[in-house]
């Protein structure tokens, strides 16, 4: 062992042994490592930051801002609402959410796709009253497995691909995957369907407001002439918005009507007192072609990019208390509009403009996103936890879509680089304003790009001191008894063992070259061998900490760290049991 190897194997034990420690965040390890790196001198300085313009991290980059875009279009919401009425039990939610998050997610990253579903099934938990743990986990686990069929759909399928450009000259496709991916996917969703019945019974997650409870709240919407419930009635809007949003008032031309019967028909210019929870509120006024009466006050000179929505409440020393919005002349002093208000123990059923505000009461505000903070402050409302409010900024468009699915044909066939396709999908979102710059900025998970930036270089000085190729000779010699087929296994097997307890993208990045050198000594070709580390690495079902999916669920999920395991072990074994003899069918194992 020469003195670089010694050095790129010492920073690779150490790096593992921080990220098992668990005490510093996974990115500044990263960051650790790297600096070790360059200092020990196995890293160049002039290619230190090379990973951070690697393929890899603009892809990932991309793919999480496309996904982003593709969930507040809410274009899934609206192909899934004609299930939603059948979805009635766990035995029917948990394999149709399953399946549709594993659909999603063979064609974007599995985090997105997941992210997409998760308010369908939250919202769809507390309308059933089924255990939100119930539904989580299992799309969870769905959205690795359907993340297996494609090049975009994980990232240890984006770094093995890259893997094996150096080891062959040649990457993997963009559906090279597929093959075995939808056999392992096929197998995991089977058992998913009835597998879901090991998990906790009683578990429930974290409410989703732990700051105060927070009742209905007000809106005042009026029904435009070219919506298509001119002529409808009550009862078609309620519904509509599957009875979670209730009528309490309705204004026409002098008349009003509290709480008005269902067989009353609506007429065009008709103001509607609304009152239901924000996101429910505001997919009404989408798709029945309301307009928020609040939304006019807002100036009209600030562009809609530039504008933000935020929860709050009105505290006892509020210049808002006693007052109105038109008496605090709130647009025209503060440049906010009020868009609802919630109200503890009273249903509010009065204009919004006419409401005489108090203390405690919650409020929606629509304004220009950096005077915000500013206005808050001057009028006494204490901004609540952010819960992503939509009301009032709805960009719902079938746009991003169709961006996403043109961006997916480009790369299937071969038109241009996936790189390229999922980096001009991510500039359409911004170009068709179905994300604000912010928002994609947000929609980034950034220590997961520093980590996969700083060891892109730490990965490529292990190889390039020839450690890659040490490594496979032990493994090789511990090998050698062993039957192809059982070292394609075992090489699957310590990618998923080592993965719950490092990232998956560091893992793919250490493991990848070894088991391309480790194919190359025992005289097999090397495709299997990535195909199996790539597999190994994408399906950690044993513990919240080795794949986003897995953390994004468990505090809504309210599971522990032991619940993995239960739903987990079974369904690894069900992985290696079938990808592994799939892997060496699609795949040979002889050169």
């Amino acid at each position: 062992m020469t003195i670089d190897q010694a050095f790129a194997f010492g920073i690779l034990a150490g790096t593992v042994g921080l990220f098992l420690w668990g005490r510093l965040p996974y990115d500044l390890v990263a960051m650790l490592a790297l600096l070790a790196g360059i200092i020990t001198g196995i890293v160049p300085m002039a290619d230190a930051f090379t990973g951070f313009s690697d393929d890899i991290v603009i892809i990932i980059t991309a793919a999480l801002v496309v996904s982003a875009a593709v969930a507040r279009s809410g274009a899934v919401e609206t192909a899934m609402r004609p299930l939603l009425p059948y979805l009635k039990s766990r035995r029917t939610q948990v394999p149709v959410l399953a399946a549709a998050v594993m659909l999603a997610s063979i064609f974007t990253k599995n985090i997105g796709a997941l992210a997409i579903f998760m308010p369908v099934a939250l919202q769809l938990a507390r309308r059933t009253g089924t255990p939100a743990g119930a539904l989580l986990m299992p799309m969870a686990f769905a959205s690795l497995l359907g993340g297996l069929v494609t090049l975009i759909g994980t990232s240890p399928n984006i770094i093995v691909s890259r893997v094996r450009e150096q080891v062959t000259g040649q990457p993997f496709g963009m559906f090279d995957y597929a093959p075995v991916g939808v056999v392992i996917a096929l197998a995991g969703l089977v058992f998913l369907a009835f597998g879901w019945r090991l998990l906790p019974a009683a578990r429930r997650g974290k409410a989703s407001h732990p700051v105060t409870a927070i009742e209905a709240y007000a809106t005042e919407a009026r029904l435009s002439p070219e919506s298509p419930f001119v002529g409808s009635t009550i009862g078609a809007l309620h519904a509509l918005s599957e009875e979670r949003v209730g009528v309490a008032t309705l204004l026409r031309a002098g008349l009003r009507r509290e709480a008005p019967p269902s067989s009353w028909s609506l007429r065009a210019e008709d103001l509607l007192i609304l009152e239901g929870e924000p996101e429910d509120l505001e997919a009404l006024v989408d798709r029945a072609g309301l307009t928020l009466v609040g939304e006019k006050s807002t100036a009209e000179d600030v562009p809609e990019d530039a504008k933000a929505v935020v929860e709050g409440v009105i505290t006892a020393d509020s210049p808002l208390v006693g007052a109105t919005p038109t008496s605090a002349a709130l647009a025209a002093r503060f440049g906010v509009s009020l868009l609802a208000v919630s109200r503890r123990g009273e249903r509010i059923r009065d204009r919004l403009k006419q409401l005489t505000l108090r203390r405690g009461d919650v409020a929606i505000l629509k304004g220009e996103a950096a005077r915000l903070p500013d206005t808050l402050a001057a009028l006494r409302i204490l901004p609540l936890t952010e819960r992503g409010i939509e009301l009032g900024r709805s960009r719902r468009s079938w746009l991003p879509a169709i961006a996403l699915g043109l961006a997916m044909l480009a790369v299937a066939t071969h038109a241009i680089p996936v790189t390229v396709a999922f980096f001009a999908a991510a500039v359409a979102m911004l170009l068709l304003r179905t994300l604000t710059p912010q928002e994609a900025y947000q929609a980034v998970d950034w220590p997961v790009v520093v980590l996969l930036g700083a060891l892109i270089p730490v990965s490529e000085a292990v190889r390039t001191t020839g450690g890659t190729e040490l490594v496979a000779g032990w493994l090789s010699a511990g090998m050698d008894r062993l039957p192809p087929l059982g070292a394609l296994g075992l090489i699957m097997v310590v990618a998923m063992a080592v993965t719950p307890f490092l990232n998956n993208a560091a893992t793919v990045l250490m493991l990848g070259p070894i088991a391309g050198s480790l194919a190359q000594r025992l005289g097999l070709s090397p495709d299997p061998f990535l195909m199996a580390v790539a597999i190994g690495a994408a399906c950690d079902f044993l513990t919240p900490i080795g794949h986003q999916c897995n953390t994004l669920v468990m505090g809504p999920g309210g599971y522990r760290f032991g619940d993995y395991w239960r739903l987990g072990l079974p369904l690894s074994i069900i992985v290696i049991a079938v990808g592994v003899p799939m892997i060496a069918l699609v795949w040979p194992l002889a050169r």
